[in-house]
């Protein structure tokens, strides 16, 4: 494991848009050279675009990061009636109305926090006087895409630090500005926004993404750090990661399970995301000269080999962009799911036919490799558009799960058999 406690510099410096920016940009169409007017240069695109290494051709030059609305959905415009489920299960509305929900987490007396990416804020859903209620308990932050919880603590991670504000729910109406615990962190755009979550070791878990889609890159990137509750300590857990937004601890064995999206633009059908295990700290995955375990990558992978990296779990489906998971340890939904993990799926961009945009649960075997891939929350994708797209999952206390929506701003909760559920 390599310390990090002193900084490093940066190899890769500057920022590229945000998603939003580029799909917006990506999707204007050219407007044609006046006549007689030589046709003028293609513009270099910013360092760490995702348009960067697209293939020159009619298919390909269609497709390009989808811009999300700008505004969360109505209530009433939310997509419920599209969604489905198992049967004896059932799906509604938690709450609306956050612009961009993302990440969420969940407070010892029931408050969900919800990070955002797009906007600056992060959310609190309280229940209150047998009604939910949403506040944004912080603004201002870039890109506070990650929340964690403990011992009364909340954690938010932006794009180059993490933060806290202690004893959250006794300050809920009036919180104060975060503290910053740990800022040695690149401030690269590309994969810059991060999931966090706190380990069976009582340890922070920060990923840093790879500064673009495919690329070298220093030993500050592509790899998932642990740090203590303070900011100190940090040090590297795994390497050889593209990028990963969402894990969870097994709970029967303890090991660190991992999303991570695959490269784009190598063809449609490869490389699938995968699902990755950490047995022992220090762990090359292979990114970016290996992929699924099994493709060694065409520009940056010669004289390597797979065999010399730990090989995924399962596969999750070429760029369904699989990020939030869970392992689900409740007692509300039947035997068959215990310990099985829900992964939500955001969906594809580059791919015709798109793939994603739904909530799988994937089985293990005894050995805790993917036994199946299910689907459990579908309907987010229709007519190869999105009517939302999920991005995180949550267990309840009560055993039911949460889904957030960043396309629409909402949060879903799926329960099974008749419940008493509390008003909106």
């Amino acid at each position: 494991m390599n310390n990090l406690t002193t900084p490093r510099s940066l190899v890769l410096a500057g920022a590229f848009l945000g998603a939003f920016t580029l799909a917006a940009h990506a999707q204007q169409p050219a407007s044609p050279p006046a006549a007689g007017a030589a046709p003028a240069a293609a513009q270099p695109l910013p360092p760490g675009s995702p348009l960067i290494g697209r293939p020159d051709n009619e298919a390909a030059a269609k497709l390009a990061p989808v811009a999300p609305p700008p505004l969360a959905a109505a209530p009433d415009k939310l997509p419920l009636a599209k969604l489905k489920v198992p049967a004896g299960f059932s799906v509604e509305v938690y709450a609306a109305g956050m612009a961009n929900a993302r990440s969420l987490a969940q407070s010892d007396k029931g408050t969900v926090f919800v990070g955002s990416r797009l906007v600056d804020k992060v959310y609190a859903i309280v229940n209150k006087d047998g009604k939910r209620q949403v506040k944004v308990i912080a603004s201002g932050l870039y890109r506070p895409n990650g929340v964690a919880f403990k011992d009364g603590t909340l954690y938010i991670a932006e794009l180059s630090k993490v933060s806290k504000i202690e004893k959250i729910d006794d300050v809920i109406d009036n919180p104060p500005k975060p503290t910053v615990i740990y800022d040695n962190l690149p401030k690269d755009e590309a994969h810059g926004w991060k999931f966090i979550a706190i380990g069976p070791d009582n340890k922070l878990y920060v990923p840093v993404g790879q500064p673009g889609n495919n690329v070298l890159h220093d030993d500050a990137h592509g790899q998932i750090r642990r740090i203590n509750l303070d900011g100190s300590g940090a040090e590297v857990y795994a390497v050889g990661v593209r990028n990963t937004v969402g894990f969870d601890w097994n709970p029967e064995t303890k090991h660190l399970y991992f999303t991570d999206n695959g490269r784009d633009w190598l063809s449609e059908t490869v490389p699938e995301d995968e699902l990755n295990r950490v047995t022992k700290a220090g762990e090359d995955f292979g990114a970016p000269f290996c992929y699924q375990g099994n493709i060694i990558d065409q520009e940056l992978g010669w004289g390597k080999s797979c065999s010399d990296y730990t090989p995924p779990v399962g596969l999750m489906g070429p760029h369904s962009a699989a990020l939030g998971m869970r392992f689900y340890t409740g007692n509300m939904f039947p035997k068959t799911y215990k310990n099985a993990i829900f992964v939500a799926r955001h969906g594809s961009w580059n791919k015709s036919k798109k793939e994603g945009g739904d909530v799988v649960v994937v089985k293990l075997d005894k050995e805790g490799k993917v036994k199946s891939v299910e689907p459990f929350l579908t309907g987010f994708l229709e007519d190869n558009k999105y009517v939302g797209r999920p991005v995180d999952v949550m267990q309840l206390k009560d055993g039911s799960l949460l889904v957030s929506d960043d396309w629409n701003g909402a949060v879903y909760r799926i329960s099974y058999g008749k419940q008493k559920v509390a008003g909106q």
